[in-house]
């Protein structure tokens, strides 16, 4: 089973209709390496159907280029505005549905939990996680978009989870296969 593997990528990705922060780590042993930290900027004026389209070929792209392991990707929160959610909820299925079609692994995991594993408060901000991701990774320069950061953030939580015990017990759903099994 991957999840004890020594070596393993993990694709993360904090997902969005306009921009999408993902980041693939690779991890030897318990080591990880940087693979690659960005956005995908979609647009806010372009059809919603066409930016989905967009959105699932560029995931392929970054399976085929990098070749993850496993996606780790945020869960959709319960915010004020309903169509925001609905519109997040669009991008993350479409996330699922590229990797699922790529036989990646997906694993999902709230967003107060990917803050807690990563900076220690459930309710960190952005310039929080950004900030530990930075230090964590020893990043020098921040990026233009925190988006990325966020995307990181999202692997190192699934990182946590499937490399120490009881994160593994806590950690989050895993979405291919019967009964949504537990990381």
């Amino acid at each position: 089973m991957t999840q004890f593997a020594k070596e393993r990528r993990i694709l993360g990705i904090d997902p969005g209709t306009n921009i999408l922060g993902y980041s693939v780590i690779e991890q030897r042993n318990k080591s990880v390496e940087i693979l690659t930290m960005d956005v995908l900027v979609l647009g806010s004026k372009e059809e919603m159907n066409t930016k989905m389209k967009s959105l699932f070929d560029k995931i392929v792209e970054i399976i085929d280029c990098y070749h993850p392991d496993m996606l780790a990707i945020e869960a959709p929160f319960f915010g004020k505005n309903v169509q925001t959610m609905l519109k997040l909820g669009r991008a993350q299925g479409v996330a699922m549905a590229a990797a699922l079609s790529q036989e990646v692994d997906v694993f999902e995991y709230a967003p107060s939990r990917i803050k807690q594993s990563v900076v220690g408060l459930g309710s960190a901000t952005k310039e929080q996680i950004a900030g530990v991701v930075m230090k964590t990774l020893h990043i020098e320069t921040p990026p233009k978009k925190l988006d990325a950061t966020d995307g990181m953030a999202v692997a190192l939580c699934h990182y946590y989870s499937v490399s120490s015990p009881i994160n593994r017990a806590l950690g989050g759903t895993k979405v291919k296969g019967l009964g949504g099994d537990k990381v």
